[in-house]
């Protein structure tokens, strides 16, 4: 099927409130994955270009951090407001470019507004304290802002991570230069047209190209301020970039996540959970993602076969199409990564229940497509045990010794989310407290804006989604004064 018409293409690199061609006029094909279809041609920025747009921003930064609180809060304001008039179009942008169900991207247009509305209310608390060692004495705190921030982003939220992520850093008066994924860029361009008019000139910067590009971002020394959200591998790289520099790095990083379901479960709510917790809107490339599924030895068959049936019901097709809930992998070099995962589990003596392989209909032949796929008999040893796969893979493993079950829930690397389904309030809580995980939903699912969101051990450093996000991005300073 033909990709549906976009009416937005690239005009360069938006760099200092202009629209710039790379140095060296490098570009690389943005392609759909449902078809395989050149998209277009996207800048491929350079070290050079890097500089450009930092020099940009601490030029912008200089002007924004003396703007008013009020007045920022207006900006970020007026941002929502705009995003929110051209959801429609965001949402098929990334549906067509990324391969997520246009549903889901439509949602992020709206978490989008809402966490750019949140940061615009809260620029009045970013207050210091006061305190006295004496009489005619003072000490006083100020937060104050580091100025040029790097915010490098993944594919699997394309549009709302590239302007979410921005909107701490903005709310507490630093400027940005965002790197868009090399994956799924469009949309991160489009970005500039909307910001374009509305903050000062230089204060929101956004490049594309590959991770070189990343690279001379975090190394540059007038970026003081890293935000990455990605791999564990490359968040490992941009911490030891940025440690030269002895620079802030925030890492949301990636998950091997649990799903712990106890014997007083009802089956096919625990299955359904498990589904959802999957996020096969976006194909299971999402580092929440539930992919290990530990249930109880006395559930296991009823759950299994509810786990079975509801993948299998899934619709898979064209992302852009409202009836379609599963798409295509991103990118070509995702998709033989996710099947050489499926194949290593069926070589190491996992049992391949659904799913494992493009879906049968000839419509999609053409596309990055994997059926969503569950593997029964999996042992914490396997490749898919306990190596983060980002795509539509389950792992399930029953257990009947809850202090094993833990030690093999916690014997991952990862520590980002976990999921507990039990009516056992006693049970759930103990077992939320036991993980080694940053995020843990009782029964529920779903993120909220205002709630911590990080992870614990390789899943990444620091807390976002909340109020302590935009404290991240502002630095103390003490005035000790006396009269």
């Amino acid at each position: 099927m033909q990709s549906p018409a976009l009416n937005f293409a690239p005009r360069g690199l938006y760099i200092g409130g202009k629209w710039i061609s790379p140095r060296d006029d490098g570009s690389f094909a943005s392609i759909n994955p449902s078809n395989m279809e050149k998209l277009a041609d996207i800048p491929a920025a350079s070290e050079a270009d890097v500089d450009l747009a930092v020099k940009a921003a601490k030029s912008g930064f200089a002007e924004w951090s003396r703007v008013p609180i009020r007045e920022r809060a207006r900006c970020l304001i007026l941002l929502a407001d705009r995003i929110e008039q051209h959801a429609d179009e965001l949402a098929l942008i990334d549906a067509v470019d990324s391969g997520n169900a246009i549903v889901g991207m439509r949602g992020d247009m709206t978490w989008t507004a809402d966490w750019l509305r949140y940061c615009a209310g809260l620029v009045t608390e970013i207050k210091g304290e006061t305190f006295s060692q004496g009489d005619r004495h003072l000490n006083l705190t100020r937060r104050q802002p580091f100025g040029v921030v790097a915010k490098i982003n993944p594919f699997n939220h394309p549009f709302r991570f590239c302007a979410e992520k921005a909107a701490a850093p903005l709310a507490a008066g630093n400027s940005v230069v965002i790197k868009g994924s090399e994956q799924a860029p469009l949309s991160s361009l489009r970005l500039g047209e909307l910001c374009d008019g509305i903050f000062p000139t230089g204060v929101v910067n956004i490049i594309t190209g590959d991770g070189k590009v990343g690279s001379a971002l975090v190394r540059h020394p007038d970026v003081r301020r890293i935000g990455f959200v990605g791999s564990v591998p490359t968040g490992r790289i941009i911490a030891q970039e940025a440690a030269a520099g002895l620079k802030r790095v925030s890492l949301e990083l990636g998950g091997k996540n649990p799903i712990v379901i106890f014997p007083d479960a009802d089956p096919a709510k625990a299955a359904a959970a498990a589904i959802k917790g999957m996020n096969m809107n976006r194909q299971g490339q999402s580092c929440s993602s539930t992919s290990r599924v530990f249930v109880h030895a006395s559930l296991h068959d009823s759950v299994v076969a509810e786990l079975v049936a509801l993948a299998e019901a899934l619709p898979i097709g064209m992302p852009w199409l409202k009836e379609n809930d599963v798409g295509p992998i991103v990118s070509q070099r995702q998709f033989d990564r996710v099947m050489g995962f499926i194949e290593s589990a069926k070589a190491e003596g996992a049992q391949l229940l659904t799913g494992g392989g493009r879906p049968a209909d000839p419509q999609l032949a053409k596309g990055l497509f994997i059926a969503p796929t569950v593997f029964d008999e999996v042992t914490p040893g396997m490749r898919i045990g306990h190596q983060e796969i980002f795509g539509p893979v389950m792992s399930v493993m029953a257990w009947d010794d809850y202090e094993d079950m833990l030690t093999k829930v916690n014997g991952v690397e990862y520590g980002l989310t976990a999921a507990v389904v039990t009516n056992d309030l006693a049970k759930a809580m103990e077992t939320a407290e036991r993980i080694e995980a940053g995020y843990v939903w009782i029964n529920s699912s779903g993120r909220y804006i205002g709630a911590p969101y990080g992870g614990w051990k390789q899943s990444g450093i620091g807390e976002e989604e909340c109020f302590d996000e935009i404290l991240s991005y502002t630095q103390i300073k003490n005035i000790n004064l006396r009269w």
